[in-house]
């Protein structure tokens, strides 16, 4: 049996057990794809993280409970927590090979500052049973991974409690809802019960969608936002051409080892 460390780290909180939760796995090299899918479903959070090393920085990668994402930010940061402070404590940036292209990391004090690319949103028409599957009325409607939804205010979002059996049987499978909100610029709120994942506590993907959206919205491109999921999260944004910072806080709140037989 081979030891492997694993880490689970809350993202986008500066405090245990609010924010996303995410696991991270350092491998020197890859296991096969079949083994890390079991891990991220013994692990059964939204993602596990797998990197190895690469170049200069390392290749990275997201597992759900039942199969691998092609971008996520909580598990990107929480990956560059354990690099920046557990692995490799003096440096103040990491770069990442993914599924999405370049990202990079880097650490200002306790705060973390993803670099994405941004997804322009494409509006579409709100599909059939919506609504009905959200329990409210739908402002309009677009799409890139995800499905966006806007809403009235920032209290609907709040209270929303969507019929999520409803949800699993619309298309795609993740549903955002989102609004402006009254003490930051947006709030939204995640939902991907097909994939395993009722509801997503704090979702770094989404605002590369969000971000550009309401900094067209709102007349500006620096904004602050907030998940108002149970565990709730805040991030920091800004627009930057074709690309979306995403700043955040992460904590480690467990550390420990795998045991694996696998060549």
């Amino acid at each position: 049996m081979k030891r492997y460390p694993l880490f689970q780290i809350d993202a986008f909180t500066d405090r245990p057990f609010a924010g996303n939760p995410a696991a991270v796995m350092p491998l020197q090299t890859w296991l096969p794809d079949e083994v890390m899918q079991s891990i991220a479903a013994e692990n059964n959070l939204s993602e596990t993280a797998f990197f190895v090393p690469e170049g200069n920085g390392y290749r990275l990668r997201w597992f759900m409970p039942i199969g691998e994402i092609d971008l996520c930010g909580h598990a990107t940061l929480a990956s560059a927590f354990v690099i920046l402070t557990e692995l490799q404590p003096g440096q103040d940036r990491v770069d990442f090979v993914s599924m999405s292209g370049p990202l990079s990391v880097t650490r200002e004090g306790d705060r973390f500052y993803l670099d994405f690319p941004m997804r322009a949103p494409n509006p579409v028409p709100c599909p059939p049973g919506l609504e009905d599957a959200l329990g409210i009325k739908v402002q309009e409607t677009w799409l890139t991974r995800d499905l966006f939804a806007l809403v009235d205010n920032e209290l609907q979002v709040q209270n929303l409690k969507p019929d999520l059996e409803a949800l699993s049987r619309l298309e795609p499978t993740s549903f955002v809802v989102t609004a402006r909100g009254t003490e930051c610029d947006f709030v939204s709120r995640c939902f991907c019960p097909r994939e395993g994942i009722p509801e997503d506590p704090v979702t770094g993907s989404t605002h590369c969608v969000l971000v550009p959206y309401w900094a067209q919205r709102l007349g500006r491109t620096t904004l602050r936002a907030r998940q108002l999921s149970k565990r709730g999260g805040e991030l920091l944004c800004e627009l930057r051409g074709d690309r979306v910072k995403i700043a955040g806080k992460a904590v480690k709140v467990i550390e420990g080892a795998m045991f694996l037989d696998v060549e």
